[in-house]
């Protein structure tokens, strides 16, 4: 962005965190009864609905694996505004589909469905690469992600509270939130790419395998793209078996689960919006980014060894520090490629996350349900926050590492 540039421009980064705010609220609302609505279908077993939600949890990072990049491809060659209302439009479908869905067959086709058209988040951060001069990224990046903490503020707590009523309606609601998005976006968004920035489409870089060409292209971007798939590997602890878990060990009702998940939201919001931008001055990119990572490792060792629920909210505060070392990320890795690319980063970066979700769910799952198993040597049920937790002291590891390439 220029200084001359127009006013319109300064004011979209608004517009982008309204748009994100409803795709949250939206995804938000169904998190707190998904697992349980699978759960209904296996008879209430929930080793057995644990195994099922990996399942579907890796089927959805496979869609966004195949399509992400080949959304960010067309986004650097249409504009970001049609990427971000078809997704949206398309969400809105999915969960009507969901909503309607009588058996784990119609669930499970509802949520390939919602990989291949979930890229407007990705979308959304190549717009922001559009709009905001690099050393400016950071901050803008942490106010962008506060919405995804004030989506999940009112999202889960609001779907705990419709779950109770009926475990269908979360999925009506975000169905109505979806389009209601998309409503938005077609008569308020502005196109963020002026058509000479605009790139070819390439089908050689709009598929899984010639997007990673571009995060190979120097060492410092390898680095940084091997952190962030580690990273949402131990992330995806969190959606694959949060609510299993805190149902499981301490007994929680859907109700005090969204509300825990209210509470994550919370403590997003402040650290996104109110603390990223001066802690990224204070300490620097680099220093906040390590500081980040360090502390989601802290934050996973409370929530896993926690004996009871009120002591495993100590951990959220802790746990929502990581967020900084994802907005500094973002920001050094935007700094590495050229304006026209920006789009093809944010689908690469999509296809990793999405790689680290066919991984994420089995992994976590599948551990949580062997060591609540029968069969466990231990009876571990925080056995994959602690794994969680062992992934982000390898990120931090490989970071020192991709930051010493970057400077050299």
């Amino acid at each position: 962005m220029t200084q001359g540039a127009p006013p319109v421009r300064r004011g979209a980064v608004a517009f982008i965190f309204v748009t994100i705010l409803l795709d949250m609220l939206a995804i938000g609302v169904i998190m707190p009864i998904l697992p349980k609505l699978v759960e209904s279908f296996v008879g209430n077993d929930t080793a057995h609905a644990a195994r099922i939600f990996g399942l579907f949890g890796t089927a959805w990072a496979l869609m966004q694996f195949v399509f992400s990049p080949m959304l960010g491809a067309l986004s650097d060659r249409f504009g970001r505004r049609p990427v971000v209302l078809l997704s949206n439009f398309g969400l809105a479908a999915d969960y009507v589909l969901m909503a309607l869905a009588p058996s784990l067959t119609w669930l499970f086709i509802g949520r390939l469905i919602s990989g291949i058209t979930s890229a407007s988040i990705s979308t959304a951060f190549a717009y922001i690469s559009d709009i905001t001069p690099p050393e400016q990224r950071a901050a803008v990046f942490g106010r962008i992600g506060a919405a995804f903490g004030a989506g999940f503020v009112l999202g889960p707590a609001l779907g705990g509270l419709l779950g109770d009523i009926d475990p269908r309606l979360p999925f009506w609601v975000a169905a109505a939130l979806s389009f209601a998005n998309a409503l938005y976006g077609l008569f308020v968004l502005p196109e963020s790419l002026a058509p000479e920035k605009r790139a070819p489409f390439r089908w050689t870089s709009a598929n899984p395998v010639g997007a990673f060409h571009l995060l190979r292209s120097n060492a410092a971007l390898a680095g940084l793209s091997i952190v962030n798939f580690i990273a949402q590997v131990a992330h995806v602890v969190l959606p694959s078996t949060f609510v299993l878990y805190a149902t499981y060990r301490y007994g929680w009702d859907s109700k005090t689960v969204g509300l825990t998940l209210a509470m994550v939201g919370v403590c997003t919001i402040v650290v996104q919006g109110l603390a990223i931008g001066p802690l990224v001055r204070l300490l620097g990119e680099r220093n906040a980014m390590l500081m980040g990572l360090c502390c989601g490792a802290i934050g996973f060792v409370i929530l896993g060894s926690a004996p009871t629920g009120p002591l495993s909210w100590l951990g959220i505060p802790v746990l929502s520090l990581w967020g900084i070392s994802g907005a500094a990320m973002q920001s050094l890795m935007t700094r590495l490629v050229a304006p026209d690319q920006q789009g093809k980063l944010q689908g690469a970066t999509a296809s990793v996350q999405s790689v680290s979700q066919l991984v994420g769910p089995f992994l976590f799952t599948l551990t949580f349900s062997f060591f609540i198993g029968a069969s466990a040597p231990l009876h571990l049920p925080g056995a994959p926050f602690l794994l969680a937790a062992v992934l982000m002291v390898i990120c931090v590891a490989i970071a020192l590492r991709a930051l010493r390439a970057a400077k050299s």
